[in-house]
């Protein structure tokens, strides 16, 4: 695995040594890249024994070297089950390796959904990742710090312990920042953001202070369910459907239609996690409903599914988590 090298100078000049899962290689040299000279990526073997279970190898000049760096910084993905273990392990061994200043960046905590048991004998999954993260030992400066983008459900920062420091973040400062884009191309369209929900009114609305809101609901009519505008205007507007996540994009592609009814000039999606369980993906691929639809890097395989497949475009979490570092991080 190639790594981009840079010399330590004093503990003062914040230098980050950043270690990565393999599945996030990409977004991980991004950040390196617009960190410069205080990122240096760290090499790491990502191997298997031939039962299967990890061959894990930390670079040995790294290994040694960690407390002389001012941070250290995990990036992870867990997309699967099958990943989680091996992960787990490097998360548990850096702190032991006298790693400063710990940052985990988790973007997708993928149990989010299943955060409530509604009936006994159901398991809160959410609760018993977050029991797992809690374990990271505390290195020389104290407790990892676990950074978060967008979790499904905001209680769940309550699931983790005191034994580690949670900071939750959102991404949909990377779709202001291409709206921002399109005003410039497009500067005689109104843009108004729709959301599939109260939920994500309530959540989100603060992003977009500056901008129409458009909310959706989901009604009954006897046995059918069917989504309407309960508040605002699309009509002459390009309408931007923004929520946290995207599983099967029903709700997506329902929301899409009584705003194209009701007037709207186009209407695009934005989620920070594309989910897309069994290839749900492809509904988008040549619907005229969905004009374009962005979604983050924060579930790799997803990312490798959609390349070059329109409507869908990838906005990196690559800017958001170099600023982080650097504590420029928006809210």
């Amino acid at each position: 695995m190639s790594c981009r090298r840079q010399s330590t100078e004093t503990f003062g000049s914040k230098q980050w040594l950043i270690f990565y899962h393999e599945s996030m290689k990409e977004t991980a040299h991004k950040v390196g890249d617009l960190m410069g000279g205080t990122g240096t990526l760290s090499e790491l073997e990502w191997n298997r024994f031939n039962d299967g279970f990890p061959n894990l190898q930390i670079n040995k000049d790294d290994a040694q070297r960690l407390e002389k760096f001012y941070g250290t910084c995990l990036i992870v993905s867990f997309h699967t089950p099958e990943v989680i273990f091996e992960q787990l392990s490097l998360l548990y061994a850096l702190p032991r390796l006298r790693a400063r200043n710990f940052r985990i960046i988790l973007p997708w905590f993928s149990t989010g959904t299943m955060e409530r048991v509604e009936q006994v004998g159901q398991i809160a999954t959410a609760n018993s990742l977050a029991r797992m993260l809690s374990c990271c030992p505390h290195g020389p400066g104290g407790p990892a710090t676990i950074v978060i983008f967008d979790i499904h459900a905001l209680q769940e920062q309550f699931y983790f312990s005191d034994s580690v420091l949670v900071e939750l973040k959102s991404a949909v400062w990377l779709l202001k920042e291409r709206l921002m884009k399109l005003k410039i191309e497009n500067p005689d369209e109104e843009i108004a953001i729709a959301f599939p929900d109260d939920g994500a009114h309530k959540r989100f609305k603060s992003k977009f202070k500056d901008m129409p809101h458009i909310i959706c609901t989901k009604v009954r009519n006897g046995d059918v369910r069917f989504v309407s505008i309960k508040e605002g205007e699309p009509k002459g507007r390009h309408v931007i459907i923004v929520d946290d996540l995207v599983q099967s994009g029903g709700t997506l592609l329902e929301c899409a239609k009584p705003l194209m009814d009701m007037g709207a000039t186009k209407v695009s999606c934005f989620v920070t996690h594309g989910v897309f369980p069994k290839e749900s993906w492809k509904k988008f691929v040549g619907n005229d409903l969905i004009h374009k639809f962005w979604l983050t890097d924060s579930i790799p395989t997803t990312c490798s599914q959609i390349k070059d497949q329109a409507p869908f475009e990838v906005l990196s979490l690559a800017p958001l988590i170099s600023n982080y570092l650097a504590g420029l991080a928006e809210d």
